[in-house]
């Protein structure tokens, strides 16, 4: 069974692109569901995040895999083809592992990215696309990620990706306690950033979200206001940092509403931190006087600062990575055995029910007993070792080859012996 992943990341890929292929966590299962039925493939999992869009597949064929990569997301070939990366066998394996482990993440040693990964599982299970090949490889990622955890120092000293926004707020304000901190979204990052700014002391906290409750939850945990994301044009002038990352597959924080703030606020400066992918702030802000716009991107240039104290645990993590690949090698070759031993399983099952048949009958006329067990193992030895018989006596130029792999097959000594 052949196993690859077909995918793009923060490497390869810049965010523009990037956000054209991201999967909706609510359109995941239906994905993976489309992508099993109309292309020949057999187990599949999809992981998107912010910087990477990975399809991991068991059996099938990376050229089926990316058309419909392009077909779903309304693209070409052509347009994907130059940021994408297809990783046969082995080295989708060892890439599994090294993205479970944080080794591949913008965030060097990340955390974030093994819970992302076991969401992305989760989906592919209740999506009923995830079979044994890929069950297998998706619990030895985790087993790789614990042990480098537990067992490196990869996790050291992480410059995350709310502590950047809190460094990069701090090049824009001398001192964040004079600043109002609007946050946008409700979800894991939101909850990071909040707590890296609340730990600045600002003047004030406000949180907006599509869904109210998850809003006044996160502000009753920090003492913040709760607001409705639909009234956000009224009050986003009051705000001097914004931080945002919605699920939105559209912006939410167009030019011209930025303009109308900028105005309201007299040209006093506007720091926005966009973390989302797809964006939620329209990219040609960044060019208006008097905004200062981060993406992801921007955050993860900020984070490569602090990698330095962090390598020298790369090589430790690397090592304990390539020692999984090779088990779970092992264990897929092993695996793509087991047809074939249950074909030769099988046919021994059918020589012993049919000698088995033959004792029988002739127990029932009364035959000797002993005579009948006779009959019984000579027949049995001669339908077991008829076929290795026949291949050794028209064996022809693979002859020498054959002894010596009957010999080491039945234990017997070397044919040269």
């Amino acid at each position: 069974m052949q196993l690859f992943a077909l995918g793009m990341n923060h490497q390869t890929a810049p965010l523009a692109i990037r956000e054209r292929v991201v999967f909706q966590a609510e359109r995941l299962q239906a994905a993976l569901v489309e992508l099993i039925r109309h292309k020949p493939v057999r187990e599949a999992a999809i992981l998107s995040t912010c910087n990477r869009t990975e399809i991991y597949c068991a059996s099938g064929h990376p050229g089926a895999a990316l058309e419909w990569l392009s077909d779903y997301h309304r693209m070409t070939s052509a347009e994907l083809q130059p940021f994408l990366y297809t990783l046969p066998g082995e080295n989708a394996v060892r890439h599994a592992f090294r993205v479970a482990a944080g080794l591949d993440s913008m965030v060097l040693g990340e955390p974030q990215i093994l819970g992302q990964l076991k969401d992305a599982v989760r989906t592919a299970e209740s999506a009923g696309t995830l079979g044994a090949t890929l069950h297998r490889l998706f619990q030895n990622s985790f087993a790789v990620a614990k042990d480098v955890r537990s067992h490196t120092e990869i996790g050291a000293n992480v410059v995350s990706m709310a502590a950047a926004a809190v460094k990069l707020a701090g090049r824009i304000f001398p001192g964040l306690h004079e600043q109002r901190v609007l946050f946008i979204g409700a979800g894991e990052m939101i909850d990071l950033c909040a707590t890296h700014f609340a730990a600045q002391h600002p003047r004030a906290l406000a949180f907006a979200n599509r869904t109210p409750e998850r809003a006044r939850l996160l502000a009753s945990r920090f003492n913040a206001r709760a607001l409705a994301l639909r009234d956000l044009p009224a009050y986003l002038c009051e705000y001097d940092i914004i931080v945002s990352c919605t699920a939105s597959s559209l912006p939410i924080l167009g030019k011209g509403m930025l303009e109308r703030t900028l105005r309201a606020r007299r040209h006093r400066p506007l720091f926005i931190v966009d973390l989302a992918v797809p964006r939620d702030v329209e990219p040609e802000v960044s060019a208006m006087d008097d905004v200062f716009l981060y993406t992801v991107d921007d955050l993860g240039a900020i984070v490569r600062e602090g990698i330095d104290t962090r390598q020298s645990a790369v090589a430790q993590a690397e090592a304990i990575i390539e020692t999984r690949v090779s088990s779970f090698l092992h264990w897929m070759k092993a695996r793509e055995m087991v047809p074939l031993i249950k074909r030769l399983r099988d046919t021994a099952e059918q020589a012993r029910r049919h000698e088995l048949d033959r004792a029988m009958k002739s127990l029932a006329r009364g035959e000797d007993p002993q005579m009948v067990l006779e009959a019984l193992s000579h027949g049995l030895t001669n339908r077991l070792l008829h076929g290795p018989t026949q291949a050794l006596n028209r064996a022809g130029e693979d002859e020498s080859a054959l002894k010596a792999l009957i010999a080491r097959l039945y234990a017997l000594p070397s044919p040269d012996q």
